[in-house]
């Protein structure tokens, strides 16, 4: 089976493995990344028909020998270096709507700024940011 994915389907991949992380794909989660697709400009050719196929792909790979290591691959080759930081601000976004990060979240938002070598600042700016959206009174 091959690998190969588009960027778009990549930033989903991110998305997936950000909701699916803690074992549970919450529905506020699952919304989100239905929302985030329908309004960003870099989903604007993915046909949302997909999101479904997209994301049984990405639990497929994620669920073989090495599934993490070969998903985390998949992703940065189908990335531009341009989109890893909005990789990595949706991986927030969804890790952050939920209101509570587990320790396996914030795992992987380790390993998504490792394996994309994304600037500490840039990932503190994200992280801080969905803090103040998600944030209650």
């Amino acid at each position: 089976m091959s690998n190969h994915v588009s960027p778009e389907e990549a930033l989903i991949f991110v998305m997936v493995m950000a909701s699916a992380v803690d074992s549970a794909m919450a529905e506020k989660e699952l919304v989100r990344i239905g929302q985030l697709i329908d309004i960003l400009p870099v989903f604007d050719a993915f046909d949302k028909e997909q999101l479904i196929p997209v994301s049984q792909r990405c639990a497929s790979i994620l669920s073989g020998p090495e599934g993490l290591e070969i998903a985390l691959e998949t992703i940065k080759d189908a990335l531009p270096d341009h989109l890893r930081d909005t990789a990595y601000a949706l991986a927030v976004e969804i890790v952050a709507v939920d209101l509570s990060i587990r320790p396996e979240e914030f795992r992987l938002l380790k390993l998504l700024r490792d394996r994309f070598r994304l600037d500490p600042l840039t990932c503190a700016a994200l992280e801080r940011s969905a803090t103040a959206r998600y944030r209650t009174l």
